[in-house]
């Protein structure tokens, strides 16, 4: 995408405000910024959906940590002792395989001269069963990845919301702007029209003074709707992860058509299955299933196999092996009724998180009715919008001429003024309340 580089040469109008909305582009040709590409660069460059994609991520490798309690666990050490203490001498001589006859004597083993032991050992355990914990884990990390699979889509659609609400701001911002202008070119001539007929003495100075208060006005109105615009133009790139001062030429928007009108029941079918909020919730309680597995499996046996080597000697360089090998089971008795305690917490957990699944199935189906009523009350406001725009203009054509034949006052025609300016701007909220609308019936049904 290109970027609009700031000139001191004038912008021309690339586009007319009953076209779609006009908006300023230097005099050098400049691919316009589509809402798609706002869409793009927002699920692409947006701080939340990089932080998203690491989440996801992030899931993915506790899967593997899941995964390592299939595998064996080994360790590997290297220690030094030194002393006298009997015991300590005793088993290191033994262990070094330096034990001799003289090592008998009551003497040395009483009083025992003091021994360096350099050991090194290598040990490994395999769990054999656990009672099913370590599978209960791995799906619960896989269940994991799916809910940050599922947090992703949902951070999308809020950035494709985001960026949508965003460019039409932009394009409402661009066209008000464009329309002040207008607005303040007619009141300048309504101010040339209206001093011409004072010097011929057919109006007094104060519808002369009238105008020039209306005109002043515009260009306040002018400058509140350049400043929107320069807001507007930041807020988009925010959303997009571009540098806040960054300007693009954006395309504008054409006349919207209402769609054809779907069942409410289908709509809501669609929702159901698609919305990530739902898929959430649904995992959820599969995730919860998970934890009573794992907790259950604490009061299941315990099997596991281990083996171990190890060297001993007087010095580094010099040792002695000696390896074993042993299997076991380990069975929990009695813990203080925690296992209990646990179990019966995520029972708990998953009869609420049950709850909380109905009710964001609920609320999907409330927010789909609300997203078509706003839609389609947003279609009837843009379709009111372009009558009234035109019914505005040719009002305002006729208090003209009627005012320079002196058959109306100064006070109708800057009505007259007002009133087109107001449905412009009207045209211009409904088209882009029709776009965020659309965008937000979209993320209703998890598109």
């Amino acid at each position: 995408m290109l970027l609009m580089i700031r000139t001191s040469t004038p912008p021309v109008i690339v586009a007319g405000l009953l076209g779609g909305l006009l908006v300023v582009a230097p005099v050098f040709a400049q691919a316009p910024l589509t809402l798609q590409d706002a869409i793009a660069k927002a699920t692409a460059g947006n701080a939340d959906a990089r932080i998203a994609a690491l989440a996801e991520k992030e899931a993915g490798h506790r899967v593997d940590q899941a995964r390592a309690g299939y595998l064996p666990r080994v360790d590997a050490s290297e220690t030094w002792q030194r002393g006298n203490q009997p015991v300590f001498v005793f088993g290191s001589l033994l262990a070094q395989r330096r034990f001799t006859e003289a090592d008998f004597a009551l003497d040395a083993l009483n009083r025992p001269d003091a021994l360096d032991n350099f050991r090194v050992a290598v040990g490994a355990e395999q769990s054999i069963y656990d009672g099913g914990a370590t599978r209960a884990r791995v799906r619960a990390a896989r269940l994991g990845v799916a809910l940050a699979a599922s947090g992703t889509v949902g951070v999308r659609q809020a950035l494709a919301v985001a960026a949508t609400q965003a460019y039409g701001d932009v394009l409402q911002a661009e066209a008000s702007r464009q329309a002040a202008d207008a607005a303040l070119e007619a009141a300048a001539a309504d101010l040339r029209r209206t001093s011409d007929r004072r010097d011929a003495g057919l109006v007094t100075d104060a519808d002369v003074l009238a105008v020039e208060v209306h005109r002043a006005t515009v260009e306040e109105a002018r400058l509140r709707a350049s400043l929107a615009s320069d807001l507007a133009r930041a807020e988009l790139n925010r959303v997009m992860g571009e540098p806040l001062d960054t300007v693009f030429v954006l395309a504008p928007l054409a006349p919207s058509e209402a769609p054809a009108r779907q069942a409410l029941a289908a709509l809501e079918a669609e929702a159901l299955a698609q919305r990530p909020e739902l898929q959430q919730a649904r995992l959820a309680v599969d995730l919860a299933g998970t934890q009573v597995a794992e907790a259950k499996a604490s009061y299941m046996p315990q099997v596991f196999a281990q083996a171990g080597w190890e060297g001993n000697g007087g010095v580094w360089h010099d040792r002695a092996g000696s390896w074993g090998v042993a299997a076991g089971v380990r069975i929990n008795i009695f813990r203080g009724f925690a296992d209990k305690a646990r179990i019966a917490e995520v029972s708990e957990a998953t009869r609420r998180r049950a709850l909380e699944r109905e009710r964001a199935e609920t609320a999907v189906r409330l927010d789909v009715r609300s997203a078509v009523a706003r839609l389609e009350s947003a279609h009837a406001r843009d379709a009111l919008a372009r009558s009234v725009v035109t019914q505005a203009a040719e009002r305002q054509r006729i208090v003209r001429d009627r005012y320079e034949q002196g058959l109306t006052d100064v006070t109708a025609l800057l009505r007259a003024a007002e009133a087109v300016v107001q449905a412009q701007e009207q045209q211009i909220r409904a088209r882009v309340d029709v776009l965020v609308h659309a965008a937000s019936l979209d993320r209703a049904l998890g598109r």
